[in-house]
């Protein structure tokens, strides 16, 4: 099951039935099935607190992952995702917002199948991922 909520910003995900599909596809296609995935979209100030609270980073960023899993095959997880910081990032990265956003949504679940983004080797494999992952829309 695949959720998604905004808690302090007015945000719908517009498909979210073609948006679930497709992260089912990734999921599958990385030899994963997907048990509870929660999608949870705020602002920049929300992010953060989470950012200071659960992690202690005094930093803003786009996504923070919780990995809840208990199975080894089955994904579990929070993935808190920065609207404002979507926004801002597509329009650094000369993309739409939407494209943006389809890559933070992949980026949180690699994260949960395993992928890591600390060093540099990891953040390339990572993009790869995110690249291969944005392919499998289909629209």
């Amino acid at each position: 099951m695949i959720n998604f909520h905004a808690e302090d910003v007015k945000f719908d995900l517009p498909q979210k039935r073609d948006h679930k599909n497709w992260l089912k596809k990734i999921a599958k296609s990385e030899s994963f099935k997907i048990g509870e995935l929660n999608y949870i979209f705020l602002s920049d100030e929300g992010l953060h607190k989470i950012n200071l609270e659960y992690l202690n980073h005094d930093t803003y960023t786009d996504i923070i992952t919780f990995d809840n899993s208990e199975d080894e095959e089955v994904i579990e997880g929070d993935i808190f995702i920065s609207i404002e910081r979507v926004k801002e990032n597509s329009t650094e990265f000369g993309v739409s917002f939407e494209t943006e956003l389809r890559r933070v949504l992949a980026h949180g679940l690699l994260h949960l199948c395993g992928y890591k983004d600390k060093t540099e080797t990891e953040v390339q494999v990572m993009r790869k991922m995110e690249e291969e992952s944005l392919s499998l829309w289909e629209n």
